[in-house]
């Protein structure tokens, strides 16, 4: 049996939590459900053991269309096979873009289009209303923490990736079940597991007062700190992987406070069409710049940080965080992510206009992005 946890939204967390997604379908009403996944979990068989697991019928209709970084045109084709369907709910079973875009979905399954309409920078939050398709969101991955986030990322077709936030996004239910992680490879362990920890420094360090949210982000920190390498170099330690995906949840529980730099900077940069950039990865690079740059305003924090973290007083946090990608085996520039130099003003510029640069601790503008940009090139 699961352990049950109400905070923010209901979450199923446990080995074995994903037998109860039946029990949840009925709880919702929800007789008609739209799966959204990606090839790669279906390739992979976790799709039929969910199915079996969970006694969804066979029939059930399935996206598995969604790309690494969820689109609009995707989420308007799955938008089409959830109305084929005929489908009142959505389970998404993935990584954070499984779920981001079954977000989409569910949010364009009850509004008018464009999608754009309902960004944030466009002042979309107030339109977006408590009518959203009731959505379970099932994670495979311990890092984006979208199973209990009010947002949601998509890249629009003019290649800009937009965050839409609204609590009426947050799925009616997290299913967090370790063992659907044990099978992801390392090379997505680290990358997934940075990205939780980065949720878990940037909100902590955002300058909104919420104490009980920083509680929640340093404990989240703790935790992956002390498991991230294990979880990597052994996929089957259920005992690390259950850890993970503590921290990946946690670090998204405390979302209401924002996040900051790191992340404006990976959205503008993950919605180049040219070069594919993984979220978790971009993140990873983008951190030791960021914490360097807010280290002047941040120093009370980073004492604390250092703490959790299990660290010597002023040791350096910018390159810690570089040793760890080390590590992990992730890149430490974006130069060896491919990344041209040739982007950096449009980058800058798209950064700034970001909602997470609304609550990064130190006020940033487009000149300062395009500096921290320049650093993370090495």
């Amino acid at each position: 049996m699961s352990d049950l946890i109400n905070y923010l939204t209901k979450i199923r967390f446990g080995v074995g939590a994903i037998r109860e997604l039946s029990e949840e379908l009925t709880a919702l009403g929800i007789e008609r459900p739209l799966i959204v996944t990606d090839r790669g979990l279906v390739a992979a068989g976790l799709i039929t053991q969910m199915f079996e697991a969970s006694g969804l019928s066979k029939d059930t209709a399935v996206f598995a269309e969604t790309p690494e970084n969820p689109t609009e045109d995707a989420t308007e084709a799955a938008l089409e096979v959830l109305k084929a369907a005929n489908a009142d709910g959505i389970v998404a079973i993935g990584g954070g873009s499984s779920i981001d875009l079954a977000k989409g979905v569910a949010l364009l399954a009850t509004h008018p289009g464009p999608l754009e309409t309902y960004a944030a920078i466009r002042g979309g939050v107030a339109k977006v209303t408590p009518a959203v398709l009731p959505l379970i969101a099932v994670p495979t991955t311990a890092g984006t923490g979208s199973e209990v986030g009010r947002a949601t990322l998509i890249t629009l077709r003019n290649q800009r990736k937009l965050g839409f936030l609204s609590p009426y996004l947050i799925p009616r239910v997290a299913i967090c079940d370790p063992e659907l992680t044990l099978t992801l490879p390392p090379r997505l362990t680290a990358a997934t597991g940075i990205d939780a920890i980065s949720h878990c420094v940037e909100t902590y360090l955002s300058p909104k007062f919420n104490p009980p949210a920083e509680g929640i982000a340093l404990d989240g920190l703790e935790r992956a700190w002390a498991t991230i390498r294990r979880a990597v170099a052994d996929g089957s330690d259920i005992e690390a992987r259950t850890e993970m995906m503590a921290a990946a949840l946690e670090g998204a529980l405390a979302f209401q406070k924002g996040l900051g730099a790191v992340h404006s900077t990976s959205h503008a940069l993950g919605g180049l069409k040219q070069y594919r950039l993984h979220h978790g990865t971009l993140n990873a690079v983008m951190m030791p710049p960021v914490l360097r740059y807010n280290a002047p305003v941040c120093e009370a924090k980073y004492a604390k940080m250092r703490v959790v973290m299990g660290l010597e007083p002023g040791t350096d946090l910018a390159e810690t965080f570089t040793q760890l990608n080390r590590d992990l085996g992730l890149p430490t520039t974006l130069s060896e992510m491919g990344v041209s130099p040739d982007v950096i003003d449009e980058v800058s510029q798209w950064s700034f206009e970001d909602h997470s640069t609304a609550t990064n601790p130190r006020p940033a503008t487009a000149a300062d992005f395009a500096a921290i940009l320049k650093d993370a090139m090495g």
